[in-house]
């Protein structure tokens, strides 16, 4: 592959342009802003230098004098989004600030449902994820207790809604390749699982779901997940 490193390397390290010779005709930011956009139009599969190269209006080899490797391209594409996340002046409860992180990461990978793909602490160090850290950061400064158990908070609460969001999104994409309607679906599923149950072979699942039937509250079930994991780190 062109320009391919022989040793591992940081993209951020690298200048943009070294100063000699024509201004490049894109920057990093044209770059990740045509690739997010190939990615929200057809998922993270979609995502090749030849489709990013079209996109920009310029020939694939010439987009390796850029960006040497894909994995330095889903890097750029994670630093472009995670310039999405808000930075708010801290209220002082870190709970409420953990729960308002919580629901702008859940928004913003429903709005780029490819992110949870590349969730991964190798690109966790790009300028803006670092700025979204440094803000989480400062919105646990109330929180009595070593940095090394706020970074694991918010990596917990960031793999949390990860899994969370994946499951949403698996979900929305099985049922719009249904050739029926979700409702119906899962009309026929609660049937069968009631003549299940009702012949007493499970009678604490019988019980469950004579408490609650449901159906599953997802915005509830979300926010008692993110309040669970907070009483984990809570003094």
């Amino acid at each position: 592959m062109a320009g391919r490193a022989a040793v591992p390397e940081v993209i951020w390290a690298r200048p943009e342009r070294t100063g000699r010779g024509p201004r490049p005709a894109y920057t990093r930011a044209d770059i990740a802003a045509a690739a997010v956009k190939v990615a929200d139009e057809g998922g993270l599969d979609a995502v090749s230098m030849r489709h990013v190269a079209a996109e920009l209006g310029c020939g694939t080899m010439s987009l390796y004098n850029y960006v040497p490797r894909k994995e330095d391209l889903y890097e750029l594409m994670v630093d472009a989004v995670s310039g999405e996340h808000e930075v708010w002046e801290p209220s002082g409860d870190w709970r409420a600030d953990m729960r308002r992180v919580a629901e702008q990461t859940r928004a913003l990978m429903r709005r780029h449902p490819w992110l949870t793909r590349l969730m991964s602490p190798v690109y966790g160090f790009s300028p803006n994820a670092l700025r979204y850290l440094e803000h989480c950061l400062a919105c646990l400064d109330p929180l009595e207790a070593r940095y090394g158990m706020k970074m694991q908070l918010v990596g917990m609460l960031n793999g949390c809604v990860t899994s969370y969001v994946a499951t949403e999104l698996a979900m929305a994409e099985r049922t719009r390749s249904l050739p029926w309607s979700a409702e119906e679906e899962t009309a026929v599923r609660i049937a069968y699982l009631g003549s299940q149950v009702a012949g007493g072979a499970y009678p604490r699942m019988a019980a469950a779901f004579t408490e609650d039937p449901g159906p599953i509250d997802l915005d509830g079930a979300f926010e008692l997940m993110v309040e669970r994991m907070l009483d984990a780190f809570a003094p």
